[in-house]
């Protein structure tokens, strides 16, 4: 297949200028792409659309002080995700044409200004004349009509009125043109445009109109017009809406692949650059766009996995989208261990570092479009590594496991993998789930899902009583060591492989329970913790101030301890934990894996204590001694000697001199040396009154041990950090990334302590947050965002320095905020009061019973409406009034009444009046008896019709 392999006329840089000029010179606004991570619904995993960013203004809820609610017309090309949730293509990407878990949307929206005709007349325009798309090859749809609905009629006329022969205008059904928001909210028929992308025969092009809707590949729909003219109703009736609304929404990539007439999105240069860049990298043959059995090697689908994939973990990572166990954060670490499992089988790449290798040249292609990606590549390729060196770990070994479960499942007969066997392959190998289906399905076989859902809950429920007794660490004592010692078959521990950063394979020596040293694990009641002594461990043990190894001991598929702790007791290294499935013995044979996770920020907050030793000393001078340390993921501890606390400027010199150690990317060189000989090197730093082993550790930051040795008085050694130390370290300084002073304090005397974090990264990030939730329109939203803001801001572990700043410019918004409530409400206020006054200006008019637009002030704007009619200079006091406001979202209802003298005197008063209302929409109303006004809150927010219903019923039944 014949890809872009040159500068096409349809470039799709040139596609998405085009779109967006258009729309510009025809009155609409550029309104940039909203961020991938929704910034304020709670009901969306990603941006999926894009309307989502004008929800509030379909929805009337929109800030009358904001932006956006004087937005009439506007056009952008949306960033959007779909994989997870209610719209998630992942399970489709790579099999065929057209489906991507990251893409973009170009759309254009009218708010309440033109309609079906402008619409119409725009995408005909742009489609034929501006790209010059043929015709003959389009297609449209019209709503057929359905559910007492009448079709769309003025649509089917005003495409023919475009020049559209009626043999391409096809009527549709509900499931595909009429487009609905959710179960209530703003809906409308719509209007699709489809593609014929098949050639002509003898120069004639053959009738489309049988396929259109019906899947085929062939045929396809690039954009949606979506007449958004009802309101769907809590009983699902629909009301006509007072302002109409146009919103559409065009596939990027498919619109790219028609320009540049090509059969696939992934034929252009949307996605050639990127297949270019990985062929590169893998020495792969080139891309041949082959689907199904006519790849039958795979490379072509994992070209397109592999390329859809960064896309989407760049972007979601750029807009705070990390890697992580919950909601979005797994849907990316799912995409990522996807596209890592495709990228070593099919490319035969080793997995640590693959994905960060293409992100230059995403960047380069869409990186002036969306500069975030551009601003944070970077972070971006550091998390990518991280998360794959992770999953590396296991993936092979978690491929061999699932090889033997398909092998087991095939010998007895069945189709399905078992969903014991599934979970594992997550819990134990961090296999997704829908990656083991995948897997699955290449070899034949099925998954249960209910099953899977029955091992996680089993699962979930062992692990409740295992974090129960997380608590309980198992130790040693005398008579312990005493009975070790005279155990011929159990050594003490060889504990050297704690500096390697790879699994090893070990023998269990003794298991030990409850006193008592055990043969098997089977011996040990469900749940409880146990200790596992090894022959040799990869696991830290606690000392020296560094934070023990979490980890497994594991026979790949048979049976597994979790690690969580580990201490050594006399040469002899502990491991206490748990069996979390099948049966353990003495003279197993165990991987033993430590948790890179917690091991990689323990190593960097480690060489980050030697690297702030060296700036204390040479800030404060060499009199400053180590007292003590503590190293642990989240952060460092420092005790040392001085007679005073550090001022602002000698804080700043520490962190100054730290920053620059790390950003020299220095080498870490460790090594064993006899305690004599290493006792001689110039500048060498130990803890006074330590006893070190002979021969001792030396671990130096920028030169060679050897090169210490070698020369030991040399002075230029007084400008290193050098020390005795057991712990694990980082390769290069470089990897520490920053290192911040949280606290300092005296906390004896003459002893200081320094608390310090390497994430200065955190503070510059929630930095950037601050300056975007500056940047939003005032809204319900923004005010939670600000409270959501202050918590975390408070509870945040960064610089005192940073976080100063931090508060600083959150205090100045939070100051424009309360002048934009202010305004807001004076606003609000208004809005309600017009539509009163607005209403009495016909004489004839002596009651008004209404539903006002809610808002977060409406509560207020209610009470200052009733206020302002039932006050003594009032023109309207002898007219009654009751208004109700509600939102289905929070389930609340406010109301609120004033009744006039003249229907006060027909028996009626405030509270009575709303006492036939409170039973419908919950709550209560509060007022005197008697008194002639009453305010109110209800629960039943999708009763409020029926209690405006009851309340003009009552008002209309009394006798004046």
């Amino acid at each position: 297949m014949a890809l872009v392999d040159e500068q096409h006329e349809w470039g799709a840089k040139k596609v998405r200028q085009t779109f967006l000029d258009y729309f510009k010179k025809n009155g609409h606004s550029f309104v940039p792409s909203s961020s991938v991570v929704p910034l304020s619904d709670p009901t969306l995993l990603f941006t999926n659309a894009g309307m989502n960013q004008y929800k509030s203004i379909f929805q009337g809820t929109v800030d009358p002080s904001s932006d956006f609610a004087s937005l009439k017309r506007a056009a952008n090309s949306q960033k959007c995700i779909r994989a997870g949730g209610k719209h998630n293509d992942l399970d489709d990407v790579g099999k065929d044409s057209y489906h991507h878990t990251f893409f973009e949307m170009l759309g254009n929206w009218s708010f309440g200004d033109y309609f079906k005709k402008e619409a119409i007349g725009f995408t005909w325009e742009l489609m034929t004349k501006v790209y010059g798309i043929d015709p003959n090859r389009l297609y449209v749809t019209y709503f057929e009509g359905a559910d007492g609905l009448e079709p769309d009629l003025e649509a089917k006329e005003l495409w023919k009125s475009a020049g559209v022969p009626e043999d391409h205008i096809l009527p549709g059904d509900m499931k595909d043109n009429f487009w609905e928001m959710g179960d209530q909210g703003p809906c409308g028929p719509c209007s699709e445009v489809h593609y014929d992308l098949r050639e002509p025969v003898d120069g004639k092009y053959r009738n489309a109109s049988d396929l259109v809707n019906k899947d085929d590949p062939e045929v396809i729909e690039i954009w949606n017009n979506v007449f958004m003219q009802y309101n769907r109703e809590p009983d699902r009736s629909l009301r006509p809406l007072p302002n109409k609304h146009i919103d559409t929404g065009m596939g990027f990539e498919r619109l790219v692949s028609v320009l540049q007439k090509k059969m696939s999105n992934y034929d252009t240069d949307v996605f050639t650059p990127l297949f270019k860049r990985i062929q590169d990298i893998t020495g792969a043959r080139p891309y041949n766009g082959k689907f199904g059995k006519e790849d039958p090697d795979g490379i072509d689908t994992a070209y397109r996995v592999v390329a859809d994939h960064t896309r989407m973990m760049s972007f979601a990572i750029a807009d705070g989208g990390v890697p992580n166990n919950v909601g979005r954060g797994y849907v990316v670490r799912r995409v990522l261990r996807r596209g890592a499992r495709y990228a070593r089988n099919y490319f035969g790449v080793e997995i640590g570092n693959f994905f960060s290798k293409i992100i230059p040249t995403l960047v380069e292609q869409m990186g002036d479009m969306f500069p975030e990606i551009k601003k944070k590549q970077q972070d971006i390729i550091e998390i990518l590594d991280e998360e794959e060196k992770a999953f590396a770990k296991s993936l092979d070994r978690g491929e061999t496991i699932f090889k033997k479960y398909v092998a087991k499942a095939q010998k007895a007969g069945s189709n399905d993998l078992p969903g014991d066997d599934v979970w594992r392959l997550y819990d134990t190998y961090g296999f997704p789930v829908d990656l083991t289906k995948l897997m699955a399905e290449e070899n034949g076989l099925n998954i249960n899902d209910k099953e899977v859902e029955e091992a996680q809950e089993k699962a979930r429920e062992a692990s409740k009583g295992d974090k129960a007794a997380a608590g309980v660490v198992v130790k040693f004592d005398v008579h312990d060591l005493a009975a070790l010692d005279s155990m011929d078959d159990v050594p003490k521990t060889d504990d050297s492989f704690k500096y390697g950063r790879e699994n090893i394979t070990t023998t269990i020596k003794a298991i030990y329970h409850n006193k008592k040293f055990l043969k098997s694990t089977s011996e040990v009641p469900e749940g409880e913790q146990f200790g596992v002594l090894l022959d040799k461990t990869n696991f830290y043990a606690e000392q020296g101030g560094q934070e023990y190894d979490t980890g497994r001991l594991l026979i790949d598929g048979e049976a597994e301890i979790s690690v969580d702790n580990v201490q050594v007791y006399a040469g002899y290294v502990l491991h206490t934990g748990y069996l979390k499935y099948g049966e353990l013995k003495v003279g197993s044979e165990v991987i033993a894996e430590f948790d890179e996770l917690r091991r990689n920020p323990i190593r960097n907050n480690h060489t980050g204590t030697h690297v702030l030793n060296y700036a204390l000393r040479e800030t404060l001078g060499n009199e400053v001694d180590q007292k003590g340390s503590l190293v642990a993921p989240e952060k460092l501890r420092f005790d040392f000697s001085h007679k005073a606390g550090l001022t602002d400027a000698e804080l700043k010199k520490v962190e100054d001199i730290s920053s620059d150690y790390i950003r020299q990317n220095a080498e870490v060189y460790a090594k064993d040396v006899p305690l004599a000989q290493a006792k001689e090197i110039r500048g060498l730093r130990a803890v006074f009154g330590e006893t070190y082993p002979d021969p001792v550790r030396v671990v130096s930051v920028g030169v060679p041990i050897e090169d210490l040795l070698a020369d030991v008085k040399n002075e230029k050694w007084d400008k290193l950090s050098i020390e005795f130390c057991g712990g694990t370290h980082v390769l290069k300084t470089g990897d520490i990334k920053e290192l911040v002073i949280l606290e300092e304090s005296g906390i004896a005397k003459g002893i200081r302590r320094q608390e310090a974090y390497n994430v200065q990264r955190i503070g510059n990030e929630f930095a950037e947050r601050i300056d975007l939730f500056g940047k939003m329109k005032f809204s319900p939203e923004k005010e939670a965002e600000a409270k959501k803001l202050q918590l975390e801001l408070n509870q945040l572990s960064i610089s005192a320095i940073k976080k100063t700043e931090l508060r600083d410019a959150f205090a100045k918004i939070q100051k424009s905020i309360l002048d934009e409530q202010k305004a807001f409400a004076k606003a609000d206020n208004k809005r309600v009061l017009d539509e009163v006054t607005n209403f009495f200006k016909d004489e004839s008019k002596t009651f008004l019973v209404k539903k006002v637009e809610w808002s977060s002030n409406v509560n207020k704007a209610i009470s200052e409406a009733i206020k302002a009619i039932s006050g003594p200079k009032s023109a309207l006091k002898d007219r009654s009034l009751y208004l109700f406001s509600a939102s289905p979202e929070e389930g609340k209802v406010v109301h609120g009444c004033y009744v006039a003298e003249q229907h006060k005197a027909a028996g009626a008063d405030g509270p009575k009046w709303a006492s036939f209302v409170t039973p419908i929409i919950g709550g209560k109303a509060g007022g005197k008896p008697g008194a002639p006004t009453a305010i109110g809150q209800g629960t039943n927010a999708d009763k409020v019709d029926d209690g405006v219903a009851e309340a003009t019923k009552f008002i209309e039944q009394l006798k004046l």
